[in-house]
C-alpha cells in the first residue's frame, strides 16, 4: 500500500514562502500521479496542483499559478511544493496525494493515497 508523508508546513506573514514534502513510499507501478490539496475550515478540499509521472506535466489551480511549483525530487520518491508570495487565503491544511493511473485526476475521489496532512497558517 503506497504511503504519503507531509512535512514543511508551518506559520508565514503574507508575502513569504514556503516549501511543503511529501515523501511517498512503497509506489510499484511506474505510472503515477501525485497531487497536492488543501482544505480550510469549513471548506471543500480543492486540488491546488498535480505532478504526473509519466511525461512531467504539470497542473496548478488558477488561485496558485505563478507562485507555487510542483517538483519531483531525486529519486523521485519526494514530492515538493514550493509556495511564494503566501497570501491569508493559502491557509489549510495541505495534503499529499497519489493515484496509479498514467493519468491526473483532478477529483479528489480518484486519489487512492493520501497523507495526514501539514498546516499552513498565513497571517496577514
Amino acid at each position: 500500500q503506497v504511503q504519503l508523508v507531509e512535512s514543511g508546513g508551518g506559520s508565514v506573514q503574507a508575502g513569504g514562502s514556503l516549501r511543503l514534502s511529501c515523501v511517498v513510499s512503497r509506489f510499484t507501478y511506474n505510472n503515477n500521479c501525485v497531487a497536492w490539496f488543501r482544505q480550510a475550515p469549513g471548506k471543500e478540499r480543492e486540488l491546488v496542483a498535480t505532478s504526473l509521472s509519466a511525461d512531467g506535466s504539470t497542473y496548478y489551480a488558477a488561485s496558485v499559478k505563478g507562485r507555487f511549483i510542483i517538483s519531483r525530487g531525486n529519486p523521485k520518491n519526494t514530492i515538493f511544493l514550493q509556495m511564494n508570495g503566501l497570501k491569508p487565503e493559502d491557509s489549510g491544511m495541505y495534503y499529499c496525494a497519489a493515484a496509479l493511473f498514467a493519468w491526473c485526476p483532478r477529483d479528489a475521489s480518484r486519489f487512492g493515497s493520501w497523507g495526514q496532512g501539514t498546516q499552513v497558517n498565513v497571517s496577514s
